[in-house]
């Protein structure tokens, strides 16, 4: 039947439609830290150092970051040897066939597409609170919330992305630079600040809620580090990927589980643990201090945060489409790439357009662990692919090798698993109905349009 075929790894290039080589390893740093940092430190180490861990957050920040960083090796191992725009889906076509190809790629389209409208919704509600502040009121009916029927502030930039991803992937990355440096400037500002008003006092007791709470706060933080696996789909657009790409991936997770770690250990030494439990803790905190301007800039440096993980998730989703449709398994009408600009147009809008409607009308707080349990899955793949093909093709070319192998990757589905068995219940559920709908989808659509079912099609003897 041929499910288990396999794409040969050097066939990626092999192909009519090209994507533009632009990016730098200074692009793909700044590309994992857009991603990554976002919501997470704006919100996520408040709630978790009130409920869950007090001062020891910075623990569970270094746990979590270990526990990435197991799957952030595999996939610069992958991403160095294999290359391609479509991550974890195009290491998946190399190492265990196209079924598994299929659902990986289908359960990515899942994970950022749900990514991006949610964080959008986010976006529109910072967005609304700096308007107020500045007497601009919108009408309730254009508002997220109870109340709220079109949320138009989070249409608005999803559109505003599609436009700028449309004129190309050098003018996103730039314009991600620029967001990048505003969050990092106002995320130092914090720092300084902070540095000078810590009181010791804060910091007792250190570990009120035990080394289970730091446990379970890890869990919980990991998700504030998703997003590093979304340099890995820009392989095909990096000017040295071999060597770039493993300096983006773990760069940015470096980058940032420093910055995590010296934010959440200021914040929980500034004000009482016991008050961050808010969306904002950080301008809380500084408006708790007296420091309004500053909690002002920090709200700017969230908006900018956000955008970012928006604008990064929106570029991997739409690389991923494009490399399952340039494979056959979706429609190869979409992967068809401008002329001029090299981007894939049409996957551009019409994800920018499904995106900005859904996020306009429908709450996403339900589905959102949906990312979750997308990125685990992701993630347990990828490290499995390093494990089988460095014993399966031994003599595949890796500019970059996962360290003490094979326990590292091990290690890294040990801890994925374990955080996809603490989901809810209902999450799973969910996650299933959709990856049911996709098994539907290839078996009546991708299996028999897929290029491999070509004589002329880079073939290996995967089934």
């Amino acid at each position: 039947m041929g499910l288990f075929r396999k794409k040969a790894i050097q066939c990626s290039a092999d192909t009519e439609y090209h994507l533009a080589k632009c990016l730098s390893a200074l692009d793909l740093t700044f590309l994992g830290v857009g991603a990554i940092i976002g919501a997470g430190i704006f919100v996520l180490t408040g709630i978790v150092a009130a409920t869950q861990t007090g001062p020891a957050i910075i623990f569970s920040y270094i746990l979590a970051g270990l526990a990435c960083a197991f799957s952030a090796l595999s996939y610069a191992e992958l991403a160095a040897a294999i290359g391609g725009c479509g991550s974890a889906y195009g290491y998946a076509y190399a190492g265990f066939g196209e079924l598994i190809a299929w659902v990986v790629g289908w359960d990515l389209l899942l994970e950022y597409s749900i990514a991006v409208s949610a964080v959008s919704v986010g976006w529109s509600g910072y967005a609304k609170d700096i308007l107020k502040a500045v007497h601009l009121q919108l009408p309730t009916v254009l508002l997220v919330g109870p109340d709220g029927i079109f949320n138009v502030l989070a249409f608005l930039i999803i559109s505003l992305l599609t436009v700028l991803l449309v004129i190309g992937v050098k003018s996103s990355a730039r314009f991600n630079n620029a967001m990048v440096l505003v969050k990092l400037l106002v995320i130092l500002l914090f720092i300084i600040v902070a540095a000078t008003e810590v009181k010791l006092d804060n910091w007792t007791p250190f570990n009120p809620f035990g080394w289970s709470g730091v446990v379970e706060g890890g869990a919980l933080i990991f998700f504030a580090y998703i997003g590093f696996d979304a340099v890995s789909t820009a392989a095909e657009e990096a000017k040295n990927p071999q060597k770039d790409l493993p300096i983006g991936i773990l760069a940015s997770l470096f980058i940032c589980t420093v910055i995590y770690m010296i934010v959440s250990g200021l914040l929980t030494g500034i004000v009482p643990y016991s008050e961050l439990n808010v969306s904002s803790p950080i301008s809380r905190a500084m408006l708790i201090l007296g420091h309004k301007v500053i909690a002002a800039m920090i709200a700017v440096g969230a908006i900018a945060g956000l955008t970012t993980v928006m604008l990064v998730l929106f570029y991997g989703l739409t690389r991923v489409f494009f490399a399952m449709a340039r494979d056959g398994l979706l429609p190869r009408f979409f992967a068809v790439t401008h002329p001029k600009t090299r981007t894939p147009i049409r996957i551009i809008v019409t994800c920018g357009l499904l995106m900005a409607t859904v996020s306009a009308l429908v709450s996403i707080s339900s589905l959102a662990e949906l990312v979750n349990v997308g990125t685990l899955f992701a993630f347990i793949i990828v490290c499995a692919g390093v494990i089988v093909l460095r014993y399966t093709q031994p003599e595949l070319e890796r500019p970059f090798k996962t360290p003490f192998m094979p326990y590292v990757p091990i290690l890294g589905i040990l801890s994925c698993a374990y955080l996809i068995y603490n989901l809810p219940v209902i999450t799973m559920l969910r996650f299933a109905v959709w990856m049911a709908i996709g098994v539907v989808i290839y078996f009546l659509f991708g299996r028999n349009n897929s290029v491999l079912q070509s004589e002329k099609a880079c073939l290996t003897n995967g089934s």
